[in-house]
């Protein structure tokens, strides 16, 4: 039989435990060590990126899908109208985010087939957004596009080159062509770390998955 000063000792050592367990709980719910799937921030992309990761293959097998989306950050550039606009501006659609230049002779290459599928695939709740990164000789860019045709896609531009470094510290974008897969939400679906050939039938089928239209 314990003497009533160890059952009191037992007593003490497990409310101490108790109390650990609850601020470690607490500490993980507050920096998410709890939850691979960052439910908190992106509670229904994971769904879409189930959905879309089988679909990476053939002309579109580069895309690296989250397990884990994360919200896109928050880069400012200019938009058509030449005002500033944010990725949290073009919330409530899905977006193809490609980075490019003109000094990128891979990202001139596939600029054609990003065209092709905004005018396929393009909508209320579709845009291919191709963020122009030339941050000299702001007349050039605009004036590739329209010598080689490019007439569906509209002109985004950084020419102060804020977009560039915000998007390099997630680690994400090591060079150009670089191409984002963001949901309506405005959480990271996948990204493409390299050109593709986004017009083909393999693209298609998986932005339409996406965009859960079959």
């Amino acid at each position: 039989m314990s003497s009533p000063r160890l059952a009191s000792s037992r007593t003490t050592r497990l409310a101490l435990a108790g109390g650990l367990v609850a601020v470690l709980g607490l500490g993980a719910a507050l920096y998410g060590l709890g939850d691979r799937s960052n439910g908190g921030a992106c509670p229904l992309s994971a769904a879409t990126a189930a959905r879309v990761a089988p679909l990476a293959r053939g002309e579109v097998a580069a895309l690296q899908v989250s397990a884990a989306p994360k919200p896109a950050p928050a880069i400012t550039f200019t938009g058509p109208d030449g005002q500033p606009r944010t990725l949290a501006d073009l919330k409530g659609r899905t977006l193809l985010l490609n980075l490019w230049a003109t000094w990128c002779a891979p990202c001139k290459a596939e600029m054609p087939a990003l065209d092709r599928l905004q005018g396929e695939l393009g909508a209320q709740d579709f845009e291919v957004v191709a963020l122009n990164l030339d941050t000299r000789n702001p007349d050039r860019p605009p004036r590739w596009m329209t010598e080689n045709g490019i007439t569906r896609l509209a002109y985004y531009s950084d020419p102060a080159g804020r977009a560039l470094p915000a998007l390099q510290q997630g680690g994400d974008v090591v060079g150009l062509p670089t191409t984002f897969l963001i949901d309506p939400a405005g959480c990271e679906i996948g990204v493409m770390k390299g050109p593709a050939e986004w017009a083909s039938e393999d693209a298609l089928t998986l932005l339409r998955a996406a965009l859960g239209r079959g």
